[in-house]
């Protein structure tokens, strides 16, 4: 299982929808089963949940920062 895969499958699904966003502030584990529809191992979930809300962080920064940008 191509874990990086998995992340950024995970990601464009909840970055494109506001009641998976919602749901993943909430139950990140049981959201992320339900947007690659398979129920993953403790460990695998746990990196999968990390590598998500760390590319949602990024992508959140790297669009305040393009905002900012376009003040200057």
């Amino acid at each position: 299982m191509d874990i990086k895969e998995k992340i950024s499958s995970a990601v464009e699904k909840i970055t494109k929808d506001k009641d998976l966003q919602e749901e993943f502030k909430k139950e990140p584990a049981k959201t992320v089963e339900k947007v690659m529809g398979v129920d993953l191992p403790d460990g695998t979930v746990d990196k999968v949940i990390e590598g998500v809300k760390a590319k949602v962080s990024l992508d959140k920064a790297s669009g305040v920062m393009g905002s900012i940008k376009k003040l200057f």
